[in-house]
């Protein structure tokens, strides 16, 4: 049965959820606040870079539909969908304060209308946030109004992958109907739906994320010893990997993670314990050696080049991950920033983020062409694994270079083809073949 949806939102999380709700015949409004974003996407053209994305948009386009008015979405839908930032505040705590104006903007609706509706909570939001609405509903008068916790999984890059072949459906209710009403969305795709209490549901997603981004800074702990003790990282990788109790997932060892997601949302669970009274003693571990890792890359560049003062350096990439376009916490920002602070002088290449990061990045030389942007440097880096990126020809990329220095920062590149090149080759925790 085709059901009219709405999503008030339309980032990352927001278009791609109503983009993939729309390709399974449902009818779907989305709401954004930003006319451009509102316009494009009326235009059928996709206002974020992520893979599939555009197809998918224009295929459902006639089911697909894009406003500014919460009230115009609310008359169009039974089912909305809560997609919007909830960023970090000072204090490290997630900010609610976009979840909280719709709250606002939901009372256009009424005592008489609110009955009709079903607010499904896909921003991540810390535990005890749907408790928090569900009681402010009732307060407004709008109790009426159902609400589920359906924490989203999605991976920028793969995000539309994600969405229509879960590894599985998170439903978190209050009432058992209205969680019935959600997980009908996603039969057809044939997931695991796990129905849980609202407050579950809001720590499962806290939780995911958390344990992967554990893992990314555990096997980068694990690559800065196989530097001193002359193991190579990659294969200790491949053989925890190949244990069934750990899997191969999130144990490539680099530069850090970045993105919209992890940095925030282990920030927001160390939070969220602190204000319970316990110290997640493990999470401050994991935040603090992601940090530090980023600061290591500079740390090679000056062993091998000494004071970086007036000295050119390439960064291969500005996207946090490759399939995005997204530089939400990424790498390439803080490792410019040090670079700069150490009176180098940046260019960077990435093949789609280059319009976001000239926003972003004034003080570093942008260029759309990676040869360019190689020319005359003294060290490269590579900061995301574009595959425009791994495939380089290493023997025309060390010609075009003053230098030869060459930083894989995502252990992403074959080091005998760059040796092979005539380059200098420092990995994250491998060992440079002879």
């Amino acid at each position: 049965m085709d059901v009219r949806i709405g999503v008030i939102g339309a980032g990352y999380v927001g278009l791609v959820t109503g983009a993939c709700l729309a390709s399974l015949g449902h009818e779907v409004t989305l709401c954004d606040i930003d006319r451009a974003k509102v316009d494009m996407i009326r235009a059928g053209e996709a206002p974020i870079h992520e893979d599939g994305l555009l197809p998918l948009m224009q295929d459902g386009r006639a089911r697909l539909h894009a406003t500014c008015d919460l009230a115009e979405m609310l008359a169009a839908c039974d089912i909305a969908f809560i997609a919007v930032d909830t960023p970090p505040t000072h204090s490290g705590d997630a900010d609610l304060s976009r979840v909280m104006m719709v709250l606002d903007d939901l009372e256009v609706l009424g005592p008489a209308r609110a009955g009709d509706h079903l607010l499904v909570m896909k921003s991540t939001v810390p535990v005890g946030t749907g408790e928090r609405v569900r009681a402010e509903l009732d307060r407004r008068g709008l109790g009426g109004i159902g609400y589920c916790a359906n924490p989203e999984f999605l991976r920028e890059g793969v995000a539309i992958a994600d969405f229509l072949g879960p590894d599985r459906v998170v439903v978190g209710d209050f009432h058992a109907a209205d969680g019935d009403r959600v997980a009908a969305l996603y039969a057809s795709l044939g997931a695991p739906i796990l129905r849980t209490s609202v407050p579950t549901a809001e720590m499962i997603k806290y939780a995911s994320n958390a344990f992967l981004a554990t893992k990314i800074s555990f096997i980068n702990e694990i690559a800065n010893v196989c530097e001193e003790v002359g193991a190579d990282v990659t294969e200790v990788a491949e053989g925890m990997g190949l244990d069934s109790r750990i899997g191969p997932a999130f144990l490539s060892a680099g530069i850090g993670f970045g993105g919209s997601c992890f940095p925030k949302d282990v920030s927001a669970l160390k939070q969220l314990a602190g204000n319970s009274g316990y110290h997640f003693q493990l999470l401050t571990s994991v935040i603090e050696v992601n940090e530090l890792q980023k600061r290591r890359v500079v740390g090679k560049l000056k062993r091998h080049l000494g004071d970086l003062e007036g000295r050119e350096i390439a960064l291969l990439g500005l996207a946090f991950k490759p399939g995005t376009d997204d530089l939400r916490e990424a790498s390439s920002l803080v490792l410019a920033g040090r670079l700069l602070a150490e009176g180098a002088r940046v260019r960077a290449y990435d093949p789609v983020a280059i319009e976001a990061a000239r926003q972003r990045l004034g003080a570093v030389d942008l260029h759309d062409d990676a040869w360019a942007c190689v020319t005359g440097a003294d060290a490269v880096v590579v900061v995301t694994e574009w595959p425009e990126v791994v495939g380089l020809d290493w023997a025309r990329v060390a010609r075009l270079m003053r230098g030869d220095l060459l930083v894989d920062g995502r252990n992403a590149v074959d080091p005998a083809a760059v040796v092979a090149a005539g380059l200098a080759y420092e990995g994250i925790g491998r060992v440079v073949p002879a």
